[in-house]
């Protein structure tokens, strides 16, 4: 068979979008996510310990308004990835392989992770 004739896999266009195809992409996506906010937390502590002069300035950075757009970024991360995870070990353990169950599942993961992080960003500005 010549290279030119050789049967193709199917492309993301083959297939119709689904929830479930989209969280699973943005549960890669956050764990990427993850891991660019756990060096900004190593930064964080690595000036904590580095003197007040430094902590001050990196908490300033982190205190402004990109540095909180990226903490709230880096806090949807993790309850994402902590929900969704959840999710996947209720399939490991037999639960939720219905097409319903599975939509609303991933409906659940979806408010889970906005009311989590907005939760969190209320209680820690101390708006609540």
């Amino acid at each position: 068979m010549a290279a030119g004739n050789r049967p193709l896999s199917p492309h993301l266009q083959v297939y119709r979008w689904q929830i479930t195809m989209a969280l699973s992409i943005v549960h890669r996506i956050s764990g990427v996510g993850l891991a660019l906010g756990m060096l900004l937390l190593t930064w964080w502590l690595a000036a904590a310990a580095s003197g007040p002069e430094y902590f001050d300035m990196v908490h300033g950075i982190m205190g402004s308004v990109i540095g909180r757009v990226i903490l709230l970024g880096f806090t949807g991360s993790l309850y994402f990835h902590l929900c969704n995870g959840i999710r996947h070990l209720c399939w490991d353990a037999g639960y939720g392989f219905e097409l319903g169950a599975m939509r609303n599942s991933g409906i659940l993961v979806i408010v889970a992770t906005v009311v989590l992080t907005l939760g969190t960003f209320l209680i820690g500005y101390g708006a609540v």
